[in-house]
């Protein structure tokens, strides 16, 4: 399943993980404490509430809301330059997490001549310099395995 963070369909990605880790369908909804016609409706949901949604990431180790996280990094507009309150009491994040599927589907765009450089750092808001170490960390990557 080809990662696209602009339209996200969880129970699709929670479906796909159930079934990469071959997981009993009588665990699941003794983990989720649900039946198992209210896990099937779950895989068809586009959405799911969030305590839900934490319950299968502990599960199934694995992190679904990075995928959210990811489509406010590609398609979030880039925000005005509002100054936070320094009283806020939510916490702060230093920098962007770029993971490396976010990393191979940005280089993929611009291998296959979709984008530009210049159209991957107005789209997505990320630096030109970070931009280039990634594709100058890939092409390393690309002549060492040729070797």
């Amino acid at each position: 399943m080809n990662s696209n963070f602009r339209n996200i369909h969880i129970g699709k990605f929670i479906h796909l993980r159930v079934k990469e880790n071959n997981m009993d369908l009588p665990r699941i909804c003794n983990f989720i404490k649900c039946t198992e016609a209210e896990i099937n409706e779950m895989y068809l949901q586009e959405s799911l509430p969030t305590d839900i949604l934490l319950r299968w990431s502990k599960l199934l180790e694995y992190d679904f809301f990075r995928l959210y996280s990811q489509h406010l990094i590609l398609y979030a507009p880039p925000s005005a330059t509002i100054r936070e309150s320094d009283a806020s009491k939510l916490p702060r994040f230093r920098k962007n997490i770029y993971t490396q599927e976010m990393i191979d589907f940005i280089l993929e765009q611009i291998e296959q001549e979709e984008k530009t450089k210049r159209q991957v750092t107005d789209e997505y808001g990320i630096p030109y310099t970070t931009l280039c170490k990634w594709i100058a960390k890939h092409n390393k990557i690309t002549v060492s395995n040729l070797k």
